[in-house]
This record gives structure tokens, sequence and C-alpha cells, in this order.
């Protein structure tokens, strides 16, 4: 995800052998604390070797457990393949992770270049006849293995696994299916390349002092140092959100929104970073590896391994979100349109107005925004508020140490320990944006928990951001969507951090897709607690707390425009549905197909050339494909578990020790529903979804 250049005053710049020779660091054992990878000292020229040299010892693996001349045994074959091509998991790791948060050239040229060797490596474990033969011979004698439920739990998996990636084929369709996997991993490759291309090609350079005075000092001096970080004279507002969302909400001015609505809203929609016929690609070649594995869509496909286990169920479920909310939805919108007609705005209210005047609106209502908000949230307050939110839920503590190495000189890892000062895990922290970052915030791992021999491994977790960057005269302030953004990807590192488990690919957040964002959801509940924010909301300039009558604004205004948000997510699952559920190639351009997806749930004058697909990176190269979803279904589950926080008290330890004993822990050990209702008691109902949005 990135490219780096780093500092660790502990560490050597280099790791020299016997004759003076460079040793490749992805290769050595670190000698970083707790093995942590040597950032500072890998180069673009280490990436390839490496994966050649993992490669080669993951081959070697597999190759011992086909040729055990042994019996086929639970430890011989499925646990020997769980912890199989450790070497070439940890340099994977480093680099897609790189990859994404600061990448450069180099680096995606190489990722086109590996990613269909190494989907290649992976269809030859799944499709190698005499290993599928060892895991159906111990898959056939479960019954009488007396495996633990983990240990059964992989076993299930294991064969899954093999099963749905093609092992019962025949030798002609294997060959089919190892052309289509290839040409998928280049697709989405190709897909984030152009996604990032196009974001970072659009800026909107202002250089009439005019067009921005009416903005916020905090949005004028981020302009501002946008341009001197460019050498531009003025202000530059980009297409990433810290930038582009600010200046949308509190510019007056509809011709340069509408510019940089359309510009955002059209990326990698025709240009230099077309992603039109990626995206039909993408969803065509999903089709057919679906159908040759025996589905009719690609959702049939995906969702049989998820806890809503059908297509039918998750489009039943959206529907169901969908008729019980577009009422309400419909409402938020009218009530912005006649807002803005009050104060004088005539014509039809489009998207490029909705978040000024909505912004406004909320203002008087509540007498909120976020000029009265973001000077409490300066950035490390709310990492010590969130810090110290998991001292008193779980009782762990968390210690910046230098001397591990980082990937850019912005980020910084932590020590997090138990409250018995067992070491639990190194959290890395990327707040800002540059053009070698990809949008959005995300949590992932340069290393993932597991344990063999008594040995326990522990995770290496970060969380990257794209928050504000500090001014000259101003540090990172937040908005409150942003503390909402850090509090749920905080829930995701929590799930990582705790892991407990023996199988790499079965701990932490290696869950069903609609299970994950429980544990990160769940976390944004606090962002509207009082008693949470008067433990360290306080004003960068004066210190003072946030007072108690500005909280309770914040409260109040929870749920303001809650259904319009809601629906937008919907619109989202059921565009992600329409792509996945083709029975037959897309033949019409991708803002057509779109448009027909969400129009069910279109609250909002639809633009022609408006085409969210061409970057919806989730769905596209996400993961989340058949699965965007998950977030409203993640949402029906946090709504119902924070309610038994609530009814014992936000900060109790015996409730906060059976989320992570019963959801944190876990991983995919055991199935979610029977996770969920070991800790909650019963299983989840929406209602408790709109009971907590206020829709009836």
């Amino acid at each position: 995800m990135k490219k780096i250049i780093l500092y660790c005053m502990a560490i050597p710049v280099l790791t020299l052998g016997a004759c003076g020779e460079k040793k490749n660091p992805l290769l050595v054992t670190s000698t970083a604390p707790y093995e942590a990878p040597l950032f500072p000292q890998i180069t673009n020229e280490d990436y390839k070797p490496a994966f050649d040299k993992a490669l080669e010892e993951a081959r070697a693996d597999i190759d011992r457990i086909v040729n055990n001349p042994d019996e086929p045994t639970f430890a011989n074959t499925v646990e020997a393949l769980a912890f199989s091509g450790e070497r070439l998991d940890n340099v994977s790791s480093v680099f897609f992770n790189l990859n994404e948060a600061n990448t450069n050239d180099t680096m995606q040229n190489l990722a086109l270049e590996i990613s269909p060797v190494l989907t290649e490596f992976s269809n030859d474990i799944t499709l190698n006849p005499a290993l599928f033969e060892r895991v159906k011979a111990v898959y056939a004698r479960r019954d009488s293995l007396a495996l633990t439920p983990e240990q059964s739990r992989l076993l299930e998996k294991t064969y899954k696994d093999f099963a749905r990636n093609g092992a019962a084929l025949s030798e002609t369709d294997k060959k089919t299916y190892r052309e289509l996997t290839a040409k998928l991993s280049q697709l989405t490759q190709k897909f984030n390349q152009n996604t990032l291309g196009a974001t970072n090609a659009f800026i909107l350079h202002i250089t009439d002092s005019a067009q921005v005075a009416e903005l916020p000092d905090f949005v004028r001096e981020g302009a501002a140092a946008e341009a001197k970080e460019r050498n531009l004279e003025g202000w530059v507002v980009t297409l990433q959100y810290p930038s582009m969302s600010p200046f949308m909400m509190y510019s007056s001015n509809r011709e340069l929104k509408e510019k940089l609505w359309k510009a955002y809203n059209t990326r990698a929609f025709g240009g230099e970073f077309d992603n039109s016929k990626i995206v039909e690609e993408i969803a065509d070649t999903r089709l057919q590896v679906a159908r040759l594995l025996g589905y009719d869509t690609y959702a049939d496909y995906v969702l049989e391994e998820r806890m809503a286990e059908s297509a039918p169920t998750v489009n039943a479920f959206l529907t169901e979100l969908l008729d019980r909310a577009i009422g309400a939805a419909h409402a938020d919108v009218k009530s912005v349109a006649e807002y803005a007609a009050a104060n004088g705005f005539t014509g039809e209210l489009m998207p490029w107005d909705f978040s000024y005047y909505s912004e406004k609106l909320k203002n008087e209502k509540y007498s909120i925004n976020e000029e009265l908000t973001k000077p409490y949230f300066k950035l490390e307050n709310v990492q010590a508020g969130i810090f110290d939110l998991a001292g008193r839920l779980y009782g762990i503590s968390f210690k910046e140490n230098p001397d591990i190495p980082v990937y850019h000189p912005d980020v910084k890892a932590y020590e997090v320990h138990d409250a018995d000062g067992k070491f639990l895990a190194v959290l890395y922290m990327d707040f800002f944006p540059r053009a070698s970052k990809r949008g959005g915030a995300w949590m992932t791992e340069f290393r993932s928990q597991s344990a063999r021999d008594g040995q326990d491994t522990r995770p290496l977790v970060s969380l990257v951001f794209n928050f504000t960057k500090p001014t000259e005269n101003t540090p990172s302030l937040l908005t409150f969507d942003e503390v909402s953004t850090m509090l749920h990807e905080f829930g995701h590192s929590l799930h990582g951090i705790f892991s407990q488990g023996n199988y790499p690919g079965m701990t932490g957040t290696s869950v069903y897709r609609d299970f994950v964002e429980l544990p990160s959801q769940i976390m944004e509940n606090w962002a509207t607690e009082k008693e949470f924010l008067d433990l360290w909301a306080v004003h960068y300039q004066t210190g003072e707390k946030m007072p108690a009558e500005l909280i309770r604004r914040i409260i109040d205004a929870k749920n303001y425009l809650a259904a319009y948000q809601h629906i937008r997510q919907v619109s989202f699952g059921l565009c992600d549905m329409a792509w996945h559920s083709i029975t037959a190639p897309v033949n019409e351009p991708a803002d057509a197909f779109e448009a027909k997806a969400v129009a069910r749930a279109q609250v909002m004058p639809r633009v022609d050339g408006q085409c969210m697909s061409t970057s919806f990176t989730h769905i596209f190269a996400g993961g989340y494909a058949a699965g965007y979803y998950s977030y409203k279904w993640a949402e029906v589950l946090e709504a119902d578990a924070f309610s038994l926080f609530k009814e014992k008290g936000i900060f109790d330890r015996e409730t906060a020790a059976s989320f992570r004993e019963n959801i944190l822990s876990k991983g995919n050990s055991e199935h979610p529903m029977e996770l969920y209702v070991r800790f909650r008691g019963h299983k989840p109902d929406t209602q408790a979804l709109f009971d907590k949005m206020g829709i009836k």
C-alpha cells in the first residue's frame, strides 16, 4: 500500500551480510521489537525476490503435505495446510497493505504482475487433486476424530474452500477456472489503480479570494495548505473527503460545487482512468466463475458462506429496510428543499446543494455545526479518549514505541498491553491524506494472530485514515463524522488485538463479511454518549470541557436526516446486489445499469453521467462483492448489542468482558449467530435499528 522512507533510531538502515551485501529485509528475521517489519529498509527492489522466495517455500510446504506417505490426519493435512506459506502471508501483507497506503508507480506495476501469480498459486492448492483427496479423507472421518469446536470449524472451512474453489471440477474446467481467476486478479488491481489515479487527477484551484472568503478558517487554511504543498498560489480543493466535504458544506458557490460534485461522482467513468468497461468485465467474469462452480449468480456463490446465507434473504432484508424508511427519507429531502426555498433558493435542489442547506438547517434546528464542534475534537484528544475508552471497557493500555519501525513519518506505532501487562499487539496509526494513499479509512494487519506448539504470535494491526492535516496555525480538528469513523475503525482493531485462536485465516477479523462490521459499528455509539465525551472533549485553545449544552445538541441531532443517510446506504447495497445478480453479461453502460439498480432508492435528482460504480472500490476491489449489505446487517446487530451496554452502563466491565469473550476473541472459530446469541441472549431483530434511528 505504500512506499516509504522512515526513521528508526534503534534499527540500522541496512542489514549487511558477510560480504557487505544488503540482505532482503523481507526475508530476514526482523530485529525490531516484536519482529515488526523493517519498513525503513524495504525498497521497491526487495519485493519481487521476496515473493519469489516466499512462493518457493510455500510450494515446498504443499509438496510435503501431498507427498506425506502417512495416512491423512487432521494434524498432517488440515492443520499443516493452515500453517503453510507463512512467509508468503507476511510478504503479501506488507506489500499489498503498503500498496494501499503508500504506493508508487513501481509498486502498482508489480501489483499487476504479482497478483495473477498469487492467484495461480492459490489455484495450484485448491485444484490439486492429491491434496483435495487428503482433505476429503479427513473430512469423511470428521465425526470420529474428537476435534475441538475450532478444529471442526477449520476442517469444515478447509473442505468447503476446496469445493468452492474448483477442486471438484474436471481438468478442462479447472483450466478455465484458473484463467478466470487470474483475469479477475488483474482487473481488480487495475480498477484500484484507476480509481486512485482519477481521484488524484482532479483539483479545484481557486485564485479569487472572494470565492473562499465565506469559508470557515479551518476550511480556508486547509485549502491554502494544499495549494502550498503543490507549489500553487491561492487555494486547492481535492476529491479527498477532508478537503471536498467541508467545501461542499460551507461554500455557497453553486458553480464550483457542481464542478466538484460531478468530478467526484464521475470518477473513473470515461477519460484517462476509465473503469466503465472494467466493472462490466469484473461482473461478467465473476458470473462465469459462479456458473462454472454450479451457481446461478455470483451473489448465490458468495452468500452461501455468509451469516445471511442466501441472495433471497439479502434482497428481502434490503427491501424491508427500503420500504420502512423511504417515506421518511423523502420527507428528509423535502424538509431541506423547503428550507432552501424559504431562504431564497430557486429551482430544483440538486445533489451539490444538499450539504450546504442541510448543514444550515441542522444549525438552525439544533444550533450545532462543525465549526462549533471541531475545536473540541482535536485529533490527539480524540485518540486519547478512544484509548481511554478501551481501557475502561477492557483494561488495556497503549504506549507509543518509537523503536518500532514505521512506513511513513506520519505513522506512529503503539504497544498494546492487557490489564495484567501481557503484550497483545502492535497498533500502527496513519492519519493524514497523501497522493500515495487511497481515500477512505480502513483497518488491516501486517501479521495476524495465531498459535502453534504453545507459541502465541500476536498481531500487528494497522489503522489508516484520511483526516485533515494540521496547518501552521491549527491542529488537526475532526468533524463529528470523523470521530465516528475513528471509533469505527478502532472497533475493527480491537477485533484483531483481542484475537485468541490458533489458525491463521480464522482469527481476528477473518469472519463472515456480514459479521465483521459488528465490532466496528458498535463503537460508533459512544460518540453520542455524554459520559464518554465528558472525559476528553476539550477546546484545543482554552482547554475548557465541551459544554453540556453542546453535547445535548449533538445527541439531539443524532438522528438528523437519519432516514436519508439510511436509504443512501441501502442504495449502495442494491447497486452491489444488482451487479452480482446478473445472469448474462451486462450490455449497457455502467451508469445506466446503476441508475436502474438504485431507482427504488433515489431520493435526490439523478444527474446525467453520474456513476458511483466505477469508483465503488468496496465491491469491485475490496472484498465486499455481494456483501455491501453487511453494513446495514451489522447495524441491526450493533443496535441490539449496544442496548445491553445502555441497560448495564456504557463502561460496564462485565458486559465488555462478555463482548470480548464471545465476539472479539473468537474469530471464525464458531458460527457468528451462535456467538451473537451467546453474548446477547437472543437473535437480533431489525426493529432495534429502526428504534435507534427514530423511524416509526
